[in-house]
């Protein structure tokens, strides 16, 4: 038995929201800070996921424990009260969001999971443990070698120089 009638349910439901959420704007916020820029809710991708990297070809999804069963966490819980419609719709959930990442992984983007609890009560604080790993993967996916073409300025007129191709060996920051 639900504690409140079907139009404060209603209500109440209607108030939870699928994207701007507290979490979702602190995480994006952090990557901002740190010099990484993507895309919102790209509609045109599997899952619409929350924030885009094309830069580095990969998407973050941030997904709600409740909602996405974050197996092991205590804000996975089933209600007690109308079980069986709580489970199909979790069950279901949980299972477009298998489908969404095979067919994100089939289009070659790599998917990174970040769960609510993982940030619920930091975003208020500090996001740094959480963006530091984000960051550690994201610079995994840029190529090892990037290689720069030499321009060379020579009486005010700027030439390029095709023989000097330098390359890089980049080192990810520990």
């Amino acid at each position: 038995m639900d504690i409140w009638d079907k139009k404060k349910r209603s209500e109440c439901m209607s108030k939870i929201r699928s994207k701007d959420t507290k979490p979702e704007l602190a995480l994006r916020k952090a990557l901002f800070a740190r010099g990484f820029r993507y895309r919102v809710n790209d509609k045109h991708l599997p899952g619409k996921p929350d924030i885009v990297l094309p830069k580095y070809k990969t998407i973050i999804f941030l997904h709600g424990c409740f909602w996405h069963r974050h197996e092991g966490c205590k804000y996975a819980y089933t209600p007690k009260t109308n079980t069986k419609f709580w489970v199909d719709k979790i069950t279901s959930n949980v299972e477009r969001d298998k489908v969404n990442l095979q067919k994100l992984t089939a289009l070659g983007w790599n998917v990174l999971t970040v769960w609510e609890c993982e940030i619920r009560h930091e975003y208020k604080h500090d996001l740094t443990p959480l963006i530091d790993r984000i960051t550690v993967d994201l610079l995994a996916q840029v190529p090892q070698k990037m290689t720069m073409k030499i321009y060379e300025e020579i009486e005010n007129e700027i030439m390029l120089v095709a023989e000097s191709v330098v390359e890089y060996q980049r080192t990810p920051k520990q």
